[in-house]
């Protein structure tokens, strides 16, 4: 019996390496492009995939090329936003045309099919405020480009929602390597998610406060 449990422990240890492997190397791999010519088309095809089904995300790219033209971060941070946006509307007809083919096997891959629902009150309660909470923060954007098309967001509040969220979260990167170059490197790597995180309530504090304004 305990022999039998120390197998099951050791496989389910190994399955959880190799899952954490195999996104070691996603990553390394989407780095490697950075020392290449093509690393410009690289982040445009990570940034479009990331938002529909693709793990990594472009930040991982954006932040390497900026690091090694500081000068060109807003150009790198423009197009990591135009491939995302992209990207986000494939995930939207993914979810308004092919969700039982394809939506669902992408959401239950990745452990987001429980959010599915919760995402969908999201959407009924805020509308495009929850598309730019999702573009900013950490949370899964693929989950929300997804539910978007499933739920029957309009689509031009969903492109112009998308570009506000995603557009900030990569030019605040951006222009961290631009004025700041390497130094700020160790400072993203460890803060990243909580700055995100406050920018978020600062960016839905001002909508709020707008509203209340404007009432």
């Amino acid at each position: 019996m305990g022999k039998a449990i120390e197998n099951t422990e050791k496989d389910t240890t190994d399955s959880t390496s190799s899952s954490g492997s195999a996104v070691k190397r996603l990553y390394n791999w989407i780095l490697s492009w950075a020392d290449t010519k093509y690393g410009t088309h690289a982040l445009f095809l990570n940034a479009v995939a990331e938002s529909s089904f693709f793990p990594v995300p472009p930040d991982v790219l954006l932040g390497a090329l900026a690091l090694g033209k500081p000068k060109k971060a807003f150009f790198y941070g423009t197009v990591c936003t135009a491939g995302s946006v992209i990207g986000g509307v494939i995930g939207y007809f993914i979810g308004l045309w092919f969700m039982d083919l394809v939506g669902n096997k992408i959401l239950e891959i990745y452990g987001l099919f429980d959010k599915y629902d919760q995402i969908g009150e999201y959407y009924q309660q805020y509308d495009a405020v929850a598309v730019i909470v999702a573009g900013i923060t950490p949370i899964p954007y693929k989950v929300f480009t997804i539910a978007a098309g499933a739920f029957s967001i309009s689509l031009p509040v969903f492109i112009f929602a998308s570009i506000i969220g995603r557009g900030f979260r990569f030019f605040f990167v951006s222009s961290l390597f631009y004025f700041f170059g390497p130094k700020i490197k160790k400072f993203i790597d460890s803060y990243f998610n909580i700055l995100a995180v406050v920018f978020t309530i600062m960016l839905i504090g001002s909508f709020f406060l707008v509203k209340y304004l404007l009432n």
